[in-house]
């Protein structure tokens, strides 16, 4: 398969459901890393085509997700702040905060401004030398590198008044957390490409070894999905566990070294909040001691604020795979797009979002064949 066209071809989206059907002999749950992998899932209801026995659970692969509360409200604290000129990207000025969000903020009159690149935030300190300029860092692996660039190039142009706001998570170490919890219900994973894109497939052959767990790098077209559960159905059937690229046109099992340099350059690893889910060891990045004057949390010493999340909210445990965003009793209702409890109903990659969007209201239950 060579061009996007045949990622959307009918016909072998065909087959690859029969090859899955044929092959398949018994209930297995498997786990797509990524939001962009569950909304096309949701979106082509490729989940309610497969075989009945096949369970797709909803990983904690949306980086707006699994930003912490209490990260949600340093952002607002700062934002408040006479003076300072608060970039982010647009999804998270709608993510709410204990009380409000960064759009609220806004309106009352702080200097919120959306960006399409950090780098976009360097320049906007270069050109206000007299204000504050801090950039919300979040994401996953795919967004770091950038994110790290920014900073070096604030150090490198000798910036005082650019600072970063941290919140980037380590997929590998979530994995772990997964595997290793009490309520552990996945058998096998979809890896998030544009992940390993950056990183690599390296990380994850530990993982394999360690919890004789398949796990399949996969892509995002409809197609690169059901690929991907093939193998990993392929894989559970026969009692193996293996890496497998399944996006080679897109992943090296070095990665990109270049980037990979630079993120060991100005980040470090450490432990992390992840929202609704606790603190996983070693799974976050924050500035390094080299970069550390670049650091949002101690120029502005927001580094103890607490928070309590929604009672009603039940996003952790959609994150976790413990239920699906429609058995939330607040789904819908309390909950919903435009007052949102919860980080999952937000984010454009958000579980709760992709079930809203696409009318999944009520669980799906497969018809009876009628005789």
């Amino acid at each position: 398969m060579k061009y996007l066209d045949e990622y959307r071809d009918p016909e072998l989206a065909r087959r690859l459901f029969d090859e899955i059907a044929r092959i398949t002999t018994r209930s297995w749950a498997i786990m797509e890393v990524c939001g962009g992998q569950t909304h096309s899932i949701i979106r082509n209801g490729i989940d309610q085509l497969l075989p009945p026995e096949i369970e797709l659970i909803h990983g904690p692969g949306c980086p707006v997700c699994v930003t912490p509360l209490e990260m949600i409200d340093k952002a607002l604290e700062i934002a408040s702040r006479p003076g300072v000129i608060f970039c982010s990207f647009g999804d998270m000025l709608r993510v709410p905060g204990s009380s409000q969000d960064l759009f609220r903020v806004k309106s009352a009159g702080g200097d919120v401004r959306i960006v399409y690149s950090p780098l976009d935030a360097v320049k906007i300190a270069q050109q206000n030398p007299a204000r504050e300029v801090v950039f919300f860092g979040i994401g996953f692996e795919t967004t770091a590198p950038a994110n790290a660039m920014a900073v070096f190039q604030a150090k490198r142009l000798g910036l005082k008044n650019f600072s970063m706001l941290v919140s980037h998570v380590l997929v590998p170490p979530a994995i772990s957390a997964l595997m290793e919890a009490p309520t552990k219900r996945v058998q096998a994973f979809l890896a998030a490409g544009h992940v390993c894109s950056v990183m690599g497939t390296w990380q994850y052959t530990p993982l394999v070894e360690r919890y004789k767990v398949p796990i399949i790098v996969t892509g995002f077209e409809p197609l690169d999905v059901l690929e991907g559960i093939r193998r990993a159905v392929q894989q559970l059937e026969a009692g193996r566990a293996e890496l497998e690229n399944g996006y080679t046109r897109a992943v090296r099992p070095e990665g990109n070294p270049a980037a990979q340099q630079m993120l060991g350059d100005v980040f470090t690893v450490g432990d992390r909040a992840w929202r609704g889910i606790g603190v996983i060891p070693q799974s976050g990045w924050r500035l390094s001691d080299a970069y550390a004057d670049y650091d949002a949390e101690k120029r502005f010493a927001v580094e103890d604020i607490q928070t309590a999340e929604s009672a009603l909210c039940r996003s952790g445990e959609v994150l976790q795979g413990l239920i699906k965003p429609n058995q939330c009793p607040a789904f819908g209702k309390e909950c919903t797009p435009r007052n949102p409890l919860g980080a999952t109903m937000v984010s454009s990659e958000g579980a709760c979002a992709a079930y809203y969007q696409y009318g999944r209201f009520v669980q799906f239950v497969e018809p009876e064949l009628t005789r």
